[in-house]
């Protein structure tokens, strides 16, 4: 039977990889927060208003904008984390899943959520985790165990930020972009392939067909 191994070096190039664009996602949002306070811009109009047609475009935008340095600041770190091990444990699905949370957080918020403006990334930060988090519970391959149980470590904290705390928070993001990610951890469980087996250094001298037992 044929099995297939891990390599290292594409792994460590992956993980690379997957850092890279999440570091740059996050700088997306310092330069936008920063052009905001330059030019004396108020961009949560631009954010999602429940039930007006003007909010509807809100749900493309709200995620990019932040209504101050430490929110914004407050939501870097699991921009950044979450969005690397999205990246890297999931890579097809996370071409899938982060428009889904997107627009699925968008438009429950339109739909159902307190007339305000809601901004911020964090339906997207919800939902990234729940979406690993619930890959794991289904998935049960080692991968996808150990960065379920990061996330959860990290961030399982975060799990009553899905009900009302606190008046001057969108708790409407987080629980819609909670229930989105894990309807698509259901929908694209199988979406990636499992990772390959890792194949240790002895394994091959194990397997070497040029050694042979000898007696003295």
């Amino acid at each position: 039977m044929s099995q297939a191994f891990s390599n290292p070096e594409n792994d460590s190039r992956a993980l690379r990889r997957s850092f890279s664009i999440a570091v740059s996602s996050a700088g997306l949002l310092w330069l936008i927060k920063l052009a905001e306070l330059l030019f004396g811009l108020d961009l949560f109009q631009y954010g999602v208003y429940p039930r007006s047609l003007d909010g509807l475009m809100g749900i493309v935008w709200a995620p990019l904008i932040h209504g101050s340095i430490s929110h914004l600041f407050a939501n870097t770190a699991p921009v950044i984390i979450l969005g690397t091990v999205l990246l890297y444990g999931y890579p097809k699905s996370a071409k899938i899943v982060v428009p889904a949370i997107i627009t699925g957080s968008g438009f429950g918020v339109w739909l159902f959520a307190r007339s305000a403006y809601h901004i911020g990334a964090s339906g997207l930060i919800f939902g990234m985790m729940f979406f690993v988090f619930t890959m794991g519970v289904l998935r049960w391959d080692r991968r996808a165990i150990t960065l379920s149980l990061l996330v959860f470590f990290l961030y399982g904290g975060m799990i009553w930020g899905i009900f009302p705390v606190a008046p001057g928070i969108s708790f409407e993001s987080h629980f819609f972009g909670a229930v989105t990610g894990v309807v698509f951890a259901f929908l694209l469980k199988k979406h990636d392939l499992a990772p390959p087996k890792k194949r240790y250094s002895w394994e091959d001298e194990e397997e070497d067909p040029g050694q042979e037992d000898t007696l003295s």
